[in-house]
């Protein structure tokens, strides 16, 4: 089985289609910054949330929800797939969907059930066997076509716009972070990008 291919790294949009995923939340402010922005749009997005963010900050993670987002898991404690056993790991992930469906009730029942079972390797590692577990779990593994790059102290608020902007597409999958730690990066670039995008046609969905 080759796994590589059963990761979705984009999507086969045939309009103009953007979908937008953030990592790490819910943070205090950050989070509440990017649902404020997404709303002035009317654009929808994916939070691959950790679990114990989740729950640190319950309110924030079902403000989430009641926008109409979608939910990912980004396992509970942030865990790097390669410097983990793959038991290990996969328990993690588990305890992640266990907070997951602890906190976001009772505002689900109100809203469409979000089906899919999503989950963002943090850092983008991930081991084959730890894969093929959860695929074998019914995860979907969302990684990305795009990445702004605002988790990088190291580049300027421009180069992380630039990055979102020159490489996407119908169809990508926009990597942010609404981290303390990309904050400052994505807070410029994330308006520019849904400003630029929705002048030029563009609808962001969610997974």
């Amino acid at each position: 089985m080759r796994l590589f291919s059963k990761y979705t790294w984009r999507f086969n949009a045939q309009k103009k289609e953007i979908f937008l995923t953030f990592d790490d939340g819910p943070t205090p402010e950050v989070t509440q910054f990017v649902l404020a922005e997404l709303q002035k749009y009317k654009a929808k997005a994916t939070f691959f949330c950790i679990g114990k963010n989740i729950q640190n900050h319950p309110d924030i993670f079902k403000n989430i929800i009641t926008n109409g987002h979608a939910i990912g898991n980004h396992t509970q404690n942030h865990l790097k797939g390669w410097k983990n056993k793959t038991a290990t790991y996969v328990e993690n992930v588990l305890e992640c969907e266990k907070t997951i469906e602890q906190f976001k009730k009772p505002e689900y029942s109100k809203l469409k059930t979000q089906n899919l079972k999503l989950f963002r390797p943090p850092y983008g590692k991930i081991k084959k066997a730890q894969a093929k577990e959860l695929i074998k779990r019914g995860y979907k593994i969302i990684m990305w076509s795009v990445l702004s790059a605002d988790f990088d102290t190291t580049i300027s608020n421009e180069k992380c716009l630039e990055n979102a902007l020159k490489n996407t597409k119908s169809g990508n999958i926009i990597v942010f972070h609404d981290s303390v730690k990309a904050a400052e990066r994505m807070q410029y670039a994330l308006p520019k990008v849904l400003k630029h995008f929705s002048d030029k046609g563009f609808v962001f969905k969610s997974i």
